[in-house]
């Protein structure tokens, strides 16, 4: 009987894919580093994975002074994070440069809207580490945030609010926060705006600087070619060279969207540029696996997700599409985006907002949630398979306090989600007459 036939073939074939996953679990548990963690003296928390395989490690000191905590002068955090690695008090910016260069070390500092951070990647040989450590804590301890950096560091903030005027995905990008989020500090625009930038002093960047990049308020991600000794060494150098201070107040939390938001945003050109989305979920969210999962069959998971076949493949409405979740420390943004031809905006939205109430309805099938368990967990290993790649998870799995098992834990949890909890987190957390959605692009044709 064909029937029989298919159905002992759809047998076969799930426990075929059943078996896919239980292995990639398998050897991923077997490769998962492990890691040591601990407290300087100063108070902050410290996050290690010995890598000896090459003579190099990675160091990120992370503070909770990200774009969030701006208040009421955008772009102050942007701003002292750019003004940091040009120089000391004694060292100039080309001075402090030279001197790292002999060291072959390199530098880095960055901010997003809940943390910003300081890195350092060196040779661990004590010639090259040494000096790299000793700069880098001269910088900490009294970083230039002096005339001459200051003017080049706003300039340039200045120079890239200019430039997003003739970007739709950043001016979208921005609308759609302000839209989400309103007052939360998460609204705040990373960048500041014209006017606040404009208006700042350095005085406003040190006592920034001052406030939030203490020892307290600090966490340590450090993966290399080290020994634990080592490791405590260079962290409690790093957190010598801070004051103590105090942690960051926590967050108010994301309040619900209580209202759809539609907007449209004026810009020439032949593309429409849309986004949908609203306030998704925190890094230790009970809901985590099954969205994010789930949101790996929607729209995460490249040319085989539902809305790229939906929309690309089968009616050839946009040129790119897909979804994704941001988790932060309160609830982080959803958000769906595509680009289309102007002439098919209408109908490109049409599919989209009809492709997720589907999804949200019935959930993903069992074919499609096997392939996308099979992705993440398979390429999970190549996230972390260099100490900058894992580096960076330190930094999440510290800064955020997740379980120290959680790179060991990721895949089991991964595999472990089901068609009906994905079906139950999407129908409860998604919700499409709620969403802000903004467009950029030219009028529609009448």
């Amino acid at each position: 009987d064909d029937r029989l036939r298919n159905a002992g073939a759809t047998q076969v074939i799930k426990a075929f894919c059943g078996g896919v996953i239980l292995a990639c679990v398998t050897l991923q548990a077997a490769a998962t580093p492990v890691i040591q963690h601990w407290i300087t003296a100063r108070g902050t928390p410290v996050y290690f994975v010995p890598a000896p395989e090459i003579p190099i490690f990675s160091l990120r000191v992370v503070f909770a002074a990200g774009g969030a905590r701006d208040g009421h002068q955008p772009g102050l955090s942007a701003l002292t994070s750019g003004m940091l690695g040009e120089g000391t008090r004694d060292l100039t910016p080309d001075e402090f440069h030279a001197r790292l260069e002999d060291t072959g070390a390199q530098m880095s500092t960055g901010a997003l809207r809940d943390m910003a951070w300081v890195g350092l990647r060196s040779l661990t040989a004590s010639i090259n580490r040494a000096p790299a450590l000793k700069l880098l804590s001269d910088m900490l301890r009294t970083p230039r945030l002096a005339p001459d950096v200051f003017m080049r560091t706003r300039e340039e903030m200045l120079a890239g609010l200019q430039a997003e005027h003739g970007s739709p995905g950043a001016l979208g990008e921005k609308a759609l926060m302000n839209g989400m989020y309103g007052e939360h500090p998460y609204g705040i625009p990373i960048g500041g705006t014209r006017e606040s930038v404009t208006k700042f002093s350095v005085a406003e960047a040190a006592a920034f600087y001052k406030k939030y990049y203490v020892a307290r308020n600090a966490t340590i991600a450090l993966v290399g070619a080290l020994s634990t000794e080592e490791a405590h060494q260079i962290a409690e150098t790093v957190t010598a060279a801070l004051a103590v201070g105090e942690a960051a107040a926590k967050l108010p939390a994301v309040p619900s969207l209580s209202a759809a938001m539609i907007k449209r945003i004026p810009f020439p050109g032949e593309q429409s540029h849309l986004f949908v989305a609203q306030p998704g979920l925190q890094r230790n969210d009970p809901d985590y696996f099954p969205l994010v999962v789930g949101n790996h069959v929607l729209g995460g998971n490249g040319t085989v997700a539902l809305l790229f076949n939906e929309i690309r493949e089968k009616r050839g409405l946009s040129y790119s599409v897909s979804s994704a979740f941001e988790p932060m420390g309160e609830a982080g943004p959803f958000v769906i985006s595509l680009q289309t031809d102007h002439r098919r905006e209408s109908e490109a939205r049409s599919v989209l907002h009809a492709t997720v109430e589907k999804f949200i309805t019935e959930g993903p099938s069992a074919e499609n949630l096997d392939a996308a368990k099979q992705n993440l967990i398979g390429g999970f290993p190549l996230r972390i398979d260099n100490n900058s790649k894992l580096v960076e998870y330190l930094t999440i799995i510290g800064f955020y306090r997740l379980p120290l098992d959680y790179l060991d834990t990721y895949p089991r949890a991964v595999a472990a989600v089901t068609a009906a909890q994905i079906k139950e987190a999407f129908q409860r957390r998604i919700h499409l007459d709620r969403m802000v959605e903004i467009t950029v692009g030219p009028a529609l044709p009448k």
